[in-house]
């Protein structure tokens, strides 16, 4: 697993607004050998996501493996356990990652 990689995971359920059930996720942290969690942002089909702060819009690709234009919701960044990975979908085009690396400077930054 790398930096980048579409997953697809199983996300549990919630009370809130967070996302929940089995969808694609992007890897936003080093894959650590040995290590039991994952940093990761959801993605949604549901392009009114992109309303929010902190999203990135992507476009399907053969190498992302994304069925449909997408939203990957940095602000719902979460560590989740690898044994909720169910599969890697594909990876997402270094321009892309490079996006996603940007929001989540942004939302993290000190003012």
């Amino acid at each position: 697993m790398a930096r980048g990689d579409v997953l697809i995971v199983s996300l549990p359920s919630t009370d809130g607004r967070e996302q929940s059930g089995r969808r694609p996720a992007v890897a936003v942290q080093t894959d650590v050998a040995g290590e039991p969690m994952l940093m990761v942002a959801p993605v949604t089909s549901n392009l009114k996501a992109s309303r929010f702060r902190f999203t990135i819009t992507i476009e399907p690709s053969p190498e992302n493996g994304l069925a449909e234009t997408s939203v990957v919701m940095i602000f719902q960044m979460r560590a989740i356990d690898k044994a909720r990975i169910v599969r890697k979908l594909g990876a997402l085009a270094e321009a892309d990652l490079r996006l996603v690396d940007a929001e989540i400077w942004k939302m993290l930054k000190p003012y």
